[in-house]
């Protein structure tokens, strides 16, 4: 049987990248299609009533700037809608989701839901939704002016391009690569952990990748300047949209092949061994923790949500 999907992904949606986004007035009729609607998004996270994304009659919800369509389903155009307030040009801006840089604050709404909850909350598909909506929001928030000679640049193509009219820059939507590895030794298993983590909890290894690198170069590279391991050749196994802002994570294994894990503290607070069965009774106590809202063990696993849990798990029961 295939395993399930990794959160995050499965948005169903026609996403009109083959060229109708291109016309405009393609775009203003999908606007006033009866069918319209618009996920709605702020500070503190997505519109979200009893476990569901509240999509709401464009009519109704307002004007979807920058001008962002997801797509169409069997009802019609999707759009998202960022309600939040205007950014004072200096100011540094918020990101959608809750707490989506490190050291932001998460603001709370009864109303709406951060994406971590959203990962554990909603459907699959409603998931991928929101995770969609409020990357492409998080890009535009963020990219107002064009990086080339700062003039304010509007959207374009419903929202997957913004154009400078000064000097005809196109900016597109970033996705920032990164690699996330599993380093395995026959019932041992590499984790680490960064000191801004819960105490016990460890997770894979992790790294952005750099220019003019691939996959596999920088999963040997992030796992040397990591752990101080050299490893065998990488396996790939699945990928994440990990939008906290704007990632895509890249799911590995590889295979010990020497050295002892050693501590580069610019990079992580510890890494260690970990044996399976250890990992095994971690996973249990999470279930436990999860059931009975009370502390797990000394072990703590990554969330469900992420693809770091997901490639523990399955190499705890292949």
């Amino acid at each position: 049987m295939a395993p399930a999907p990794n959160a995050f992904t499965g948005a169903l949606l026609d996403r009109a990248e083959d060229g109708r986004r291109r016309d405009d007035s393609w775009l203003a009729a999908q606007s006033r299609h009866p069918g319209a609607r618009a996920l709605v998004a702020g500070d503190a996270g997505v519109l979200a009533s009893a476990g569901r994304l509240e999509l709401r009659p464009l009519s109704e919800a307002g004007d979807p700037s920058p001008g962002v369509l997801l797509g169409l389903d069997e009802v019609g155009p999707v759009f998202a809608l960022d309600d939040g307030r205007p950014v004072p040009p200096g100011e540094r801006t918020v990101l959608i989701g809750a707490g989506g840089r490190r050291g932001e604050p998460a603001p709370e709404a009864p109303d709406r839901l951060g994406l971590r909850q959203a990962a554990a909350v909603l459907g699959q598909a409603e998931g991928g939704l929101a995770a969609y909506a409020t990357a492409l929001l998080n890009w535009h928030r963020s990219h107002r002016f064009c990086a080339n000679c700062a003039t304010a640049t509007p959207a374009r193509e419903g929202g997957l391009m913004r154009l400078c009219a000064t000097c005809g820059t196109q900016h597109h939507p970033r996705t920032d690569p990164v690699v996330i590895m599993l380093v395995t030794a026959g019932s041992r298993l590499l984790l680490g952990r960064q000191r801004a983590w819960p105490a016990g909890r460890y997770s894979a290894l992790a790294g952005f990748v750099s220019p003019g690198e691939s996959l596999e170069e920088a999963v040997v590279r992030e796992v040397g300047e990591e752990a101080g391991v050299e490893i065998g050749p990488p396996l790939y196994v699945s990928s994440q949209p990990w939008p906290f802002p704007a990632s895509l994570m890249m799911g590995f294994t590889a295979p010990w092949a020497s050295g002892e894990p050693r501590v580069d503290a610019d990079e992580l607070q510890d890494v260690r061994w970990f044996e399976r069965e250890d990992v095994r009774m971690a996973a249990r106590a999470d279930d436990a923790w999860e059931a009975s809202g009370q502390p797990g063990g000394e072990l703590l696993l990554p969330p469900r949500s992420a693809i770091a849990r997901r490639l523990i798990e399955g190499w705890v029961d292949p």
